[in-house]
């Protein structure tokens, strides 16, 4: 007998309570996606400028105590100080997506986690095998084209007007979090060099009141501050990279809503009330600022362009985010839905998720921060990193334009049948059709 089971739908719009957190979250990184690209403009017009002395002395510019070994530069400060802003964003949206948000549910996670895995996979491979002779530590650079940056991904949505479902944007979302989660997890372990390990135990004792405090839903800044402050550079002293401390952070802050004692909801969860505050700062100064500090290659004209463009670092990176992301990303999807016998919502095609998976070739703030890591800032190899990763992402930007512009008419016509709200009670009609509505969904 045929089975008549539904099976399950690959990039569904999921909930409504859902698709209004992501849409906010989309909007305040779109904006930071623009900052995110002005900053970068600046950087490389000023660094190619008359006066790019200037801008290698403000970026080498050091500030800081010394007695705490904190006495760093300009740029470092960007990378390990303001980047820790960024990954406890991370850490605070992961923590929504599995702990109370859609991806609760294993059979939706599945997809994005295997995308974002396959994403990671297969760039990191095609770095590798167009390094294997280079020498020169070559090789270490093979976690830099295994990034996405969703701000500078959903700047380039915003430029080619195209309006993409909510299935798609929050696959998007979810993959770029995913990934962000994987790049913080090798930088630590792969990135991590002379592990003071004593510094690394002492950082418990501050991440531990900060967990205490915040799970009692204390707010004050004079405590929290100190406590994540005294994390940070704990963590930065153990050799383990700093911004790791944001993401650990992030992990402790609660979820889900309180109540009170046999009452009513007592307000949303402390992670809601920190993306609020924090997601701005993050998405307009933290990562615009070390997009600033970190973009700023002098390319030495077109015969600098030349040397770098045949640096196989450069061409292992441009490689690995044009080609090895969408490879990763749609094969891994194409494998899940073939092993789990699911099948793509009914208005999208693979040639959707294709134009998604080249978006997530824009790997650009972790990718430079990796470049850094792996071969040091300032030297040849990082600059040719930067170049590789400028031009890996404005190709795959390109790409993603020309892919989704085509299907422009379908998205605005999803987009347009996702707003419709003919009965005028706030929730558009066809998450209500679908029974996806959750009104009453008690998290954050």
């Amino acid at each position: 007998m045929p089975d008549n089971r539904a099976r399950p739908a690959l990039f569904a719009r999921g909930s409504w309570s859902e698709a209004t957190r992501i849409a906010e979250v989309l909007r305040e990184e779109t904006v930071g996606g623009a900052l995110l690209l002005l900053a970068t403009v600046v950087a490389l017009v000023w660094a190619n400028s008359p006066v790019g002395d200037s801008y290698a002395a403000l970026r080498d510019l050091t500030v800081g105590p010394e007695s705490l070994h904190l006495n760093l530069s300009l740029g470092t400060w960007a990378a390990d100080g303001l980047l820790a802003i960024f990954f406890f964003v991370v850490g605070l949206e992961l923590k929504r997506e599995f702990v109370a948000g859609d991806l609760r549910d294993p059979a939706r996670a599945a997809v994005p986690i295997l995308a974002a895995l396959g994403g990671v996979v297969v760039p990191a491979v095609i770095y590798v095998l167009l390094n294997l002779g280079t020498g020169g530590g070559a090789l270490s650079g093979w976690a830099i084209p295994t990034a996405t940056d969703i701000a500078f991904a959903l700047a380039v949505l915003a430029i080619i007007s195209t309006h993409l479902p909510t299935g798609l944007r929050t696959f998007l979302l979810t993959l770029a979090v995913v990934d962000d989660l994987v790049a913080v997890t090798i930088i630590a372990v792969f990135y991590t060099s002379d592990l003071e390990f004593a510094f690394l135990v002492a950082a418990l004792a501050p991440l531990a009141l900060f967990g205490w405090a915040v799970q009692r839903r204390i707010r004050s800044w004079w405590l929290l501050l100190p406590l994540a402050a005294a994390t940070w550079v704990l963590v930065h002293e153990s050799g383990v990279h700093a911004t790791v401390a944001g993401v650990l952070l992030g992990f402790t802050v609660p979820v889900i809503r309180s109540h009170a004692a046999g009452g009513p909801e007592a307000g949303p969860g402390l992670a809601e009330h920190f993306e609020h505050r924090l997601r701005p700062l993050s998405s307009a100064v933290a990562v615009p600022v070390f997009a600033f500090f970190a973009a700023g290659v002098a390319v030495g004209g077109l015969e600098g362009i030349k040397e770098s463009l045949t640096d196989p670092i450069a061409l292992g990176i441009i490689a690995g985010l044009v080609l090895g992301k969408p490879i990763g990303i749609v094969g891994a999807a194409w494998l899940t839905a073939r092993f789990t016998n699911a099948s793509l919502d009914d208005e999208l095609s693979w040639y959707d998720v294709l134009g998604v998976s080249v978006l997530g070739g824009i790997g650009f703030t972790v990718s430079l921060l990796i470049g850094e890591l792996a071969f040091g800032g300032g030297s040849v190899a990082d600059d040719h990193v930067k170049v590789g990763v400028l031009c890996g992402s404005l190709v795959s930007a390109l790409l993603a334009g020309v892919l989704m512009r085509a299907r422009d008419r379908a998205y605005r016509r999803m987009y347009e049948a996702e707003q419709a709200d003919v009965d005028a009670d706030g929730i558009p009609d066809v998450y209500q059709q679908h029974g996806i509505a959750d009104p009453s969904d008690e998290t954050t």
